[in-house]
């Protein structure tokens, strides 16, 4: 039996025809949801649950959301660490390409799996060939780039996480949580640093011109000329702080969607 760690429903489609194409992926896929390259991860209270925090954090980031948000990856993560400590033959099988929200992802789940050394597996893409569905060489930058078929093929990069990886991944984990930044970036192989809150802002403000827009058409101009990797939620409500903080005019309500709310350069910059 294997568990499958993967960040993002969208790095989960292909899973289940991979498992069919190969018996040796069959298990369960367990999608982890939360970004964790951005928001705090220090608990601000006595007795706060990991879950509360990372909820609490979305609740703020993606307001007027008609379904209650609920971060519950700690939960279902703890339910495997539990299986596995109940049957040696599980394994849990962590992929990675070179995204900082599957490197955060790793370096969290070994602070709790590590303890299942042998067990506790590592699928890294980084930097390595695949075909995507035309046939055409490319260098994934995200799992849900793989199709059925290079997901398979992908298996045979699976390896043990080293005793002396589970030590440093924990330690580099736990450091993350003590500068508990705003934003986290991968800057190469599995290096994470801590950034300000403002770190893309300078993107965002560039997309912005004098006449009013639609915030997701800022947000989404930003993240494709700049590779942004933490989602258009997080980078709307950068919009907002922004605006509140009057470095750019908004209208609309941003309480709602981020397309029931333009933004635009204030008229102070215009003039300069």
């Amino acid at each position: 039996m294997v568990y499958h760690f993967v960040t993002g429903d969208m790095a989960a489609a292909p899973f289940a025809e991979a498992m069919n194409m190969n018996e040796d992926l069959r298990g369960e896929v367990v999608v982890i949801k939360d970004l964790l390259n951005v928001g705090p991860l220090k608990k601000q209270e006595d007795g706060q649950k990991f879950s509360e925090l990372r909820t609490a954090f979305w609740q703020e980031v993606v307001p007027g959301e008609k379904s209650e948000i609920s971060v519950d990856d700690m939960e279902r993560m703890l339910k495997v660490s539990a299986a596995m400590a109940a049957d040696e033959q599980i394994q849990a099988w962590v992929w990675l390409a070179p995204w900082p929200a599957d490197t955060c992802t790793l370096l969290w789940l070994t602070k709790y799996l590590g303890k299942y050394p042998g067990r506790f597996y590592v699928v890294n893409v980084a930097g390595l060939p695949f075909l995507d569905d035309n046939g055409k060489v490319f260098y994934p930058k995200n799992i849900s780039e793989l199709n059925a078929r290079e997901v398979v093929k992908a298996r045979r990069l699976a390896r043990p996480v080293s005793y002396a990886e589970i030590e440093t991944d924990a330690e580099e984990w736990q450091k993350l949580v003590t500068e508990d930044a705003p934003i986290r970036t991968l800057d190469g192989g599995k290096r994470i640093t801590s950034r300000k809150a403002d770190y893309y802002d300078a993107h965002l403000f560039a997309s912005c011109t004098a006449q009013f827009q639609k915030a997701s058409r800022v947000v989404n101009q930003a993240m494709t000329k700049n590779n942004i990797p933490t989602g258009d939620l997080y980078l709307g409500w950068r919009l907002r702080q922004m605006a509140a903080g009057d470095k750019i005019r908004m209208q609309g309500d941003p309480n709602k969607t981020l397309k029931d709310f333009d933004v635009k350069l204030p008229e102070a910059t215009l003039n300069l």
